[in-house]
């Protein structure tokens, strides 16, 4: 099985994946982790040669569930997923969840691949407002080709429903 997931920040994308990934038991990759090299002191971008290494190599396993936003090397995991979930909750959603989570980072209570900072909460802000006005409809444009393994969920009951289809709850 594989499993392509889309979404902006906040969207519930690592979220779905996880509980899919445990779900299913196949690996789970975010695609956040194919770009940065996470260190405690502050992540630095890999080199593109890295970054691309990864992520076909993830895309190449047998069974995989990908994660991310990353558009511009997503043909092949989209032309390869057995689905395609794109999560489009409502932009007031998604700020309110990244808000909500970084207040639980910020408290210790919910652990991240970065440093929980203002300055990641605005980065956060503006990569959804870009998500809403240009990577939506440019991902959307390239689901046209794949409707008949696309689900595009708006809510948490499409999303157990969705989950649902694949048993062992």
């Amino acid at each position: 099985m594989k499993i392509y997931i889309i979404g902006s920040v906040g969207s519930g994308k690592t979220t779905l994946a996880r509980q899919l990934a445990c779900q299913l038991d196949i690996p789970h990759f975010e695609t956040d982790n194919f770009v940065w090299k996470r260190q405690e002191g502050g992540d630095i971008r890999n080199s593109e040669t890295l970054r691309d290494l990864q992520f076909v190599s993830a895309v190449e396993q047998a069974d995989w569930i990908i994660e991310g936003v990353h558009i511009g090397r997503t043909k092949r995991a989209l032309q390869e997923a057995d689905a395609v979930v794109f999560l489009d909750f409502p932009y007031h959603t998604r700020t309110f969840r990244f808000i909500s989570r970084y207040l639980k980072q910020k408290a210790g209570k919910e652990q991240s691949n970065y440093r929980p900072s203002l300055a990641m909460l605005r980065k956060m802000y503006g990569w959804n407002r870009y998500f809403e006005k240009v990577m939506k409809p440019e991902f959307m444009q390239q689901l046209k080709f794949f409707p008949e393994k696309t689900a595009v969920l708006t809510n948490q009951q499409e999303i157990v429903e969705f989950k649902a289809k694949f048993g062992r709850n």
